[in-house]
């Protein structure tokens, strides 16, 4: 990267200001947003009353912004929740052998993935929103978030190679570059509403409560009590887990549990069963579960490649 780029770079990081998103630096030529990363945090200057994430860091203060983006040739950050955005993010395969799910079978990327989604609700494609070309060739389709709703970011809850960005998250702006690739607008429009279908997809919904010991043990039935006990309590492990970290607690809950279908105090159908019924009502998709129950139970010495 070099300084040549530095004024179309705060012009970029003005411009999605002007339209009402909050900004912040981004390492130059990076994805990564500058500064420093929580366990790095020195406790001092802007940091003295704790850790400020880019989130909280994001701007729509022109005179701050020009003043960011004279020191260094930053790349622009685009804070999603505090930007009231939520964006749909359709990547591409990283490489050959990155190729789409037994459930996603025949796609060839997340546009794909996401059609197929549309279809499923019997809408059409929402392609009339402000949509940015990746350096890579995705795509970020732009939503204004829904009144009354806190949207959180999702990982791949929506299916293969499609992620969201809303709070929690951010997405790299138009106008800036990766090495010699730049995000660009293909579709220089308002950011329409995010559909009411889409919507109801990426919410939240409530943890349940924890499954009382008793009802538990009557589904386990042949469990002792210290294998019922130990189930419950990777389960609500599960239902504790936080965004971004849901998927390996599913796998370290069936790494842990291994161990007690090995000494034959649990049977791996009762353990996959209700670590696929916990894992989806956290948000997670079938083919997840299933995929990081198998990896736990095989590398906790208990699943198919034990019995080979």
């Amino acid at each position: 990267m070099t300084p040549t780029h530095a004024p179309a770079l705060l012009c970029a990081a003005l411009a999605a200001a002007q339209r009402g998103w909050p900004v912040f630096p981004v390492r130059p030529g990076d994805k990564r947003p500058a500064g420093h990363p929580e366990r790095d945090c020195p406790g001092t200057g802007r940091c003295t009353k704790g850790h400020r994430t880019p989130e909280q860091r994001a701007t729509l203060d022109a005179d701050s912004i020009r003043a960011c983006w004279g020191t260094a040739p930053y790349n622009v950050g685009i804070a999603t929740g505090p930007a009231h955005l939520v964006v749909v993010d359709l990547d591409l395969p990283k490489n050959a052998d990155d190729t789409a799910p037994a459930e996603w079978a025949g796609m060839a990327d997340g546009l794909d993935v996401f059609a197929a989604l549309c279809e499923r609700a019997g809408q059409p494609l929402p392609t009339e929103t402000y949509t940015v070309r990746t350096r890579r060739g995705g795509q970020h389709l732009y939503f204004t978030a829904p009144e009354g709703k806190t949207l959180r970011s999702t990982g791949g809850s929506l299916g293969w190679k499609v992620d969201t960005r809303a709070w929690g998250g951010y997405v790299v702006g138009a106008g800036s570059m990766v090495g010699t690739r730049a995000y660009e607008a293909i579709h220089d429009a308002p950011a329409a509403p995010l559909p009411a279908w889409l919507s109801d997809l990426i919410t939240t919904q409530p943890a349940p409560a924890p499954m009382p010991l008793s009802e538990l043990s009557a589904r386990m039935r042949n469990a002792t009590a210290y294998s019922t006990t130990a189930l419950r309590g990777e389960l609500e492990k599960v239902l504790s887990a936080r965004e971004g970290g849901r998927n390996r607690s599913v796998y370290f809950a069936a790494y842990a549990l291994a161990r007690l279908i090995r000494t034959g105090d649990l049977t791996e159908a009762a353990v996959t069963t209700e670590l696929m019924s916990t894992g989806q009502s956290i948000g997670l998709s079938a083919g997840e579960c299933r995929t990081a129950i198998r990896s736990g139970l095989i590398r906790g010495g208990a699943g198919e490649a034990s019995a080979a």
